[in-house]
């Protein structure tokens, strides 16, 4: 969510702008940031998680020294985080998660094990609306922070999006790895287990396999037929 204020003085911009930052259903990891820009550059911003305002230019370090002497407005704004933020955030997802469209997930395997190199998961969200998502890896129930590699929410073109994640491990015996994803369209995290007993290649191959089978009895039911037919049709002549 963003909120700003503009003021314009001989063709130049000064303004100030509020943004909630947030992935998490339960605001648990929302963050306030209060910048004050000019000109398109950022002067000087309040990052909640800081506590404290930091300046990017000459001007901005001297706002932000002159800021944070007042405790009394560093205080208020912390308290914003809850306030402000979470409070616009709460009235904004009530009203669009009658609205939203729970995402289709996929979790399937990319690449096996081989030797040194590592096996590769993909867990894809697909036709899912509002935009904003949140997913993410459990590996026997702790969050993996490395080897994930992320899309950003794509656009279908339709209103509706889809996102790509990619974890890359060793394969460990008796694991459990989840894809978990956060949206709108549910109270609660979605949790997608990996059932690594059977790879998606090994599927395939029982799947032709069966197939394959399948259509052996078939044919040779067929041919069994075929075969009594005639033999009930042949008169046998001693000879």
């Amino acid at each position: 969510m963003l909120f700003g204020f503009i003021g314009t003085a001989e063709g130049y911009y000064e303004y100030a702008t509020r943004e909630c930052l947030y992935s998490t259903s339960d605001y648990s990891d929302m963050v306030l940031l209060a910048s004050f820009s000019f000109n398109k550059v950022v002067d000087v911003q309040f990052n909640s998680t800081v506590g404290e305002f930091v300046g990017y230019t000459e001007e901005g370090v001297t706002y932000a020294k002159n800021f944070n002497k007042n405790q009394a407005f560093l205080q208020q704004l912390k308290a914003d985080v809850d306030a402000f933020c979470k409070h616009n955030a709460q009235i904004r997802d009530s009203a669009i998660r009658n609205k939203a469209v729970k995402p289709k997930i996929k979790l399937r395997s990319v690449k096996q094990a081989e030797g040194r190199r590592p096996a590769m998961l993909m867990c894809s969200a697909y036709h899912f609306y509002p935009e904003k998502i949140s997913v993410y890896w459990l590996r026997d129930g702790k969050v993996v922070t490395t080897d994930v590699t992320s899309t950003m929410e794509l656009a279908n073109g339709d209103w509706y999006y889809q996102i790509h994640s990619e974890l890359e491990y060793s394969p460990r015996s008796g694991e459990k790895i989840s894809c978990v994803v956060e949206h709108a369209s549910s109270t609660q995290p979605m949790i997608y287990d990996w059932d690594p007993s059977m790879s998606e290649s090994e599927r395939n191959k029982f799947a032709i396999g069966a197939s394959g089978l399948v259509l052996g009895i078939i044919i040779a039911a067929a041919g069994l037929i075929y075969y009594k037919k005639k033999s009930a049709g042949r008169i046998l002549v001693p000879n």
